[in-house]
């Protein structure tokens, strides 16, 4: 899944930034995604493409430490998940 293509069934809103931390272990994809998302308007979805099982569980565990909304988790066919974030401030 890349920024052009649709949103998993069940989201409302398409991602307006796909962070690719596939193959990375944690924390990479919660560094990652704490640098970019700033880069999204509020409220845009951030998907993160991970698939260090930590990272399913530390994703959403930082957007509550953050106050970031997390939006939910898709498996990904090939491996892994996107997670999706929400940008609340």
């Amino acid at each position: 899944m890349t920024s052009g293509q649709a949103a998993p069934a069940g989201s409302t809103q398409p991602p307006a930034l796909t962070i690719d931390a596939l193959g990375k272990k944690c924390p990479i994809p919660i560094i990652m995604l704490a640098e970019q998302i700033n880069y999204v308007p509020l409220n845009a979805i951030v998907a993160v493409l991970a698939d260090d099982p930590a990272a399913f569980t530390d994703i959403p565990a930082w957007c509550r430490l953050k106050s970031h909304h997390h939006v939910a988790s898709y498996e990904l066919p090939q491996r892994g998940w996107a997670i999706h974030v929400r940008r609340n401030y």
